[in-house]
């Protein structure tokens, strides 16, 4: 008989078998795959055939994940990765080399441009900021290096909306690839890819997890495409855990109530907020002032806005950071799309690298709050949120 160690290893390692499917997609907490031989390994590593071999290559619990997201942006395939600035990073890279540029929003999330300013450009890549919400800007900005046009579908974090299907067609016809972060919408809200977009990125820490209490990215397109960042992901080792994948899972299973309640109770509060003593002016997608409320209207699904909102306060920064201080329901934190409502400050934190030229440039002044809106009782919000802004 085997030692008992031998025998402990193995009777922990048995797989057990049931008649009855796991109503949930189990935690496969394995970081490897029992295979037959040297052959099927070389197929798996390959991806020449179905199953797994190591979880940094592929895992089953990433792959019901990565199943679910395909299906919900309308995509022929998925990849999970550790974090949304993972998801970002691999899709670059599996289109961008060094000598290419992309162009990427003046308005948009920090750690986008925080990654063209020091890896990629240490890379070779060069990137170059314009409005896009301009396409005669677009079409300026693009050279002969340009490559790949990088879009958000609601900018993080001044709510600035771009018309996706307008912005392909024109970079199509120069050959450029076009990804967009679709993280301030979820696919509860847009498919870009239905407006023309090749690749769809996705922090899923913050609306499909939709509990701060996972870290993941998600990438979703064409096989093809998908298959180049796979590439990319499993050389740089950018793979998630399964239990991040795991809760990601469980978000979607509630994303469509969730961001139904979000929408509803940004509305209100925004409604009651524009105009507000110490309220310089209100941005968010639902309020007939937001600059492309229209475009919203038309992209957005069944006429939610989403929860993001950016509100310019009276009184430049010491405004902001009295904002934060006040506030007793919300939570100042950074992230965002959570259940909980999260008020942050962008030119102290997501965007504290860009000047005051830059942040001015990017329609983001030092004196705007960022405001995730939760799911809360609305008129606890607002009293909440109305009463931080009033001035002292």
């Amino acid at each position: 008989m085997p030692g008992f160690s031998t025998r402990a290893i193995q009777a922990a390692s048995r797989v057990p078998s049931a008649p009855q499917p796991p109503v949930n997609v189990p935690i496969y907490a394995s970081s490897t795959f029992v295979v037959s031989d040297a052959a099927e390994l070389a197929e798996l590593l390959e991806f020449a055939r179905p199953g797994h071999s190591y979880s940094r290559y592929s895992n089953p619990t990433h792959q019901a994940l990565e199943a679910a997201l395909a299906e919900l942006e309308g995509a022929d395939a998925a990849l999970s990765t550790a974090s949304g600035m993972a998801a970002i990073h691999a899709a670059v890279l599996s289109i961008l080399a060094s000598g290419d540029e992309m162009i990427i929003p003046r308005a948009v999330y920090g750690g986008t441009i925080g990654l063209a300013r020091t890896v990629l450009a240490r890379s070779g890549i060069g990137h170059r900021t314009v409005d896009t919400t301009d396409p005669g800007a677009v079409v300026n900005a693009i050279s002969r290096q340009t490559r790949l046009l990088w879009l958000e579908t609601i900018s993080n974090p001044t709510t600035a909306m771009t018309d996706v299907a307008a912005l392909a067609e024109v970079a199509h016809a120069r050959g450029l690839t076009v990804v967009v972060d679709n993280t301030f919408a979820s696919p509860a809200l847009a498919n870009p890819l239905e407006m023309g977009a090749d690749l769809v990125v996705h922090s899923t820490t913050k609306y499909i997890g939709g509990h701060s209490d996972i870290i993941g990215g998600a990438i979703v397109g064409s096989t093809d495409r998908v298959d180049a960042a796979r590439h990319v992901l499993i050389n740089a080792g950018g793979n998630g855990s399964p239990w991040e994948a795991f809760l990601a899972l469980r978000g979607l299973k509630t994303l469509a109530l969730r961001m139904e309640r979000h929408s509803s109770n940004a509305l209100t509060v925004a409604s009651a907020l524009e105009g507000a003593p110490g309220v310089a002016a209100v941005r968010y997608p639902g309020l007939a002032s937001h600059p492309q409320h229209e475009l919203a209207r038309r992209v957005l699904r069944n006429g939610m806005a989403g929860g993001m909102m950016a509100v310019e306060l009276e009184g430049g920064r010491g405004a902001g950071e009295r904002f934060l201080e006040r506030v007793r329901v919300a939570v100042h934190a950074t992230s965002l799309g959570s259940v909980e409502t999260l008020v942050s400050h962008p030119a102290s934190s997501s965007h504290r690298q860009l000047s005051d030229v830059e942040l001015a440039a990017a329609g983001l002044s030092p004196g705007m709050v960022r405001v995730s809106i939760g799911l809360e009782d609305a008129d606890d919000l607002v009293e909440d949120l109305v009463g931080a802004a009033r001035p002292s």
